[in-house]
């Protein structure tokens, strides 16, 4: 069975050293999928990407909660479901169509498991991909921080580099795997206590032998808009 890849660079929008890392990482790298943060600050800038490089999945990074703190109240499904929707189609219009995907900011819909079956059905209604469930299987170890039973985030930079990336490829499963990622430039918008750890990931993204890495493994890049058949 053949192996597929997505790579997607989470939190477009976030600031002008995110997009243009992320758009880096597309034209000169491995990156080929990302998700939007449509009410962030650079979100239009997604504009110009859909028109110079539509090789690029582009999906919804739904957003709920800033730094861990709730942005509205997450027990209200009416309220969580009122704010999907309008964040769907503000989406569908900064894109010019439908997004290929979702997933959530901090991942919101798989730590709050009382909102895990109301994405499931909303993403399904919507004939969306959604992170983590379906047939695309979800690789989210190339991050520069652990978390203990607390969700409270500590260091670990050896999980972005070359020989990480590579430790993941060569044990990829059959099937399609999406793998998450955030590289981005320091730039003086970005205000983010990940900052340093997105130019590591962009450096290992951009290296050189990848390529050909993916080439020896069978591995096939892809993004949700291109997933195979059946």
């Amino acid at each position: 069975m053949a192996k597929y890849l997505i790579v997607n660079a989470d939190d477009f929008g976030y600031a002008q050293g995110v997009n243009r890392g992320i758009v880096a990482a597309h034209r000169h790298g491995v990156v080929s999928s990302t998700t939007l943060m449509v009410d962030a600050p650079t979100a239009g800038e997604v504009r110009d990407v859909v028109r110079e490089h539509p090789a690029l999945g582009i999906g919804l990074h739904f957003v709920a909660t800033q730094h861990g703190v709730p942005l509205f109240d997450l027990n209200d499904i009416a309220k969580v479901e009122q704010e999907l929707n309008r964040q769907y189609q503000r989406c569908c219009v900064l894109l010019g169509r439908p997004p290929t995907h979702l997933d959530s900011h901090e991942h919101i819909h798989l730590r709050h498991k009382h909102l895990e079956s109301f994405f499931r059905t909303w993403a399904a209604t919507q004939q969306l991909p959604l992170r983590k469930t379906g047939q695309v299987r979800f690789e989210g170890r190339f991050y520069g921080e652990g978390y203990d039973d607390h969700w409270r985030a500590f260091p670990a930079l050896d999980r972005i580099t070359i020989e990480s990336f590579e430790q993941i490829l060569r044990a990829l499963p059959a099937g399609v795997t999406e793998l998450a990622c955030h590289p981005g430039y320091v730039t003086p918008d970005l205000d983010s206590s990940y900052a340093t750890a997105r130019e590591i990931e962009l450096t290992t993204l951009l290296d050189p032998r990848l390529p050909a890495l993916l080439r020896e493994l069978g591995i096939s890049l892809i993004n949700f808009a291109t997933l195979p058949k059946g």
